[in-house]
């Protein structure tokens, strides 16, 4: 079956195509973030327009890279949240409208069921069970993971997600947008014995996260930095390192924990702020410790992308699932609530 796949839930237009046989045969990515930048994050009506001018030259371009026609296709897959609603209305337009007018059915996809599943997309997946981390500017969750559609919450954020308070550290600091990977880079330049930072919620049972309380720790650090004058590189590269350390420190401490309440070895990590290299490498360095292995998807595929949409809408699609021709969205949308599929055993 080959499926193409649409995602506009933000502020990036993603298109591919996903053959069951083949493996992913072609995908584009347009980024808004030079349009988002002067505002310094996404404003939702220009995303939504820009997804219109953007989305169909670039499921053109995926068409003429895969050396395909529209008749070679077996489903389209489009991303119905959550997000913002404006722009899961383009791509669900859009998607629904080609799916119709080519005879061929259409699904709609959750957006995180995406990025759970984007590691599926490398050349040695993770067998089921195992426990996600999906980490992004908007969420941040623990998932315990049986298979398609078998979800189990472990635990998320109660206020702020971990990409989202990197986001709020990196405007307090004056950095640039997007400002995770601004703070990354800064914190690589960065003392983090300098400060201390509270690691949120460690101390207490459970697997929820809180980083609103973190991002008004770095607040007041600064000032306490600038109450002896001007905020200097050192103070901003110190703080960065301090703040990275204490997010990276509360998710591997989190993440063991799932893993031994769940009495699992295998990890997923999934979403943008997946891509944070040291986060990768403490997870790594832990997860050898207990004799486990932790996943990821491809740099490529950790910020929203066309592929993980594909590739979610095609397992759903040879199990016989589709969407209706009601064109709707979901900006909030429980990943729980969705429905199991069928596979082999231990893949997708």
């Amino acid at each position: 079956m080959r499926v193409l796949g649409l995602e506009t839930s933000c502020d990036e237009t993603g298109v591919a195509i996903y053959d069951s046989e083949r493996g992913l045969l072609a995908d584009a990515l347009y980024s808004q973030v030079a349009l988002h930048a002067e505002f310094g994050g996404v404003v939702p009506e220009l995303a939504s327009r820009d997804h219109v001018r953007k989305l169909l030259p670039l499921v053109q371009q995926v068409m003429d890279d895969a050396g395909l026609q529209a008749t070679d296709l077996d489903g389209v897959a489009f991303t119905e949240g959550p997000g913002l609603a404006g722009a899961l209305m383009v791509g669900a337009c859009a998607g629904r409208a080609m799916a119709y007018g080519w005879g061929v059915p259409a699904i709609g996809v959750h957006h995180m069921e995406g990025h759970l599943l984007a590691p599926m997309l490398e050349a040695d997946p993770p067998a089921f069970p195992f426990v996600a981390l999906l980490v992004s500017g908007g969420h941040t969750q623990l998932v315990r993971v049986d298979g398609i559609g078998r979800y189990t919450m472990l635990g998320e954020s109660l206020d702020d997600a971990a990409g989202e308070a990197f986001d709020k550290a990196a405007k307090m600091l004056e950095l640039g947008y997007p400002g995770g990977p601004q703070v990354a880079a800064l914190a690589d330049k960065g003392d983090t014995g300098r400060f201390t930072f509270p690691r949120p919620m460690v101390n207490r049972p459970g697997l929820d996260f809180s980083f609103s309380g973190l991002k008004t720790f770095t607040l007041n650090t600064i000032d306490a930095c600038r109450s002896g004058g001007e905020l200097s590189d050192r103070d901003r590269a110190d703080i960065a390192a301090a703040f990275q350390e204490a997010v990276v420190d509360t998710l591997v401490i989190k993440c063991t924990r799932a893993l031994k309440q769940e009495q699992l070895q295998r990890l997923v990590i999934a979403g943008g702020v997946s891509a944070n290299t040291a986060l990768r490498q403490r997870l790594e360095a832990k997860l050898a410790q207990i004799g486990g292995r932790v996943y990821y998807p491809s740099l490529a595929y950790c910020t929203d992308n066309g592929a993980m949409i594909a590739y979610a809408g095609c397992q759903r699609l040879l199990s016989g699932q589709h969407s209706d021709l009601e064109v709707a969205v979901r900006p909030r949308w429980p990943m729980t609530e969705l429905s199991p599929v069928e596979v082999e055993e231990g893949r997708c």
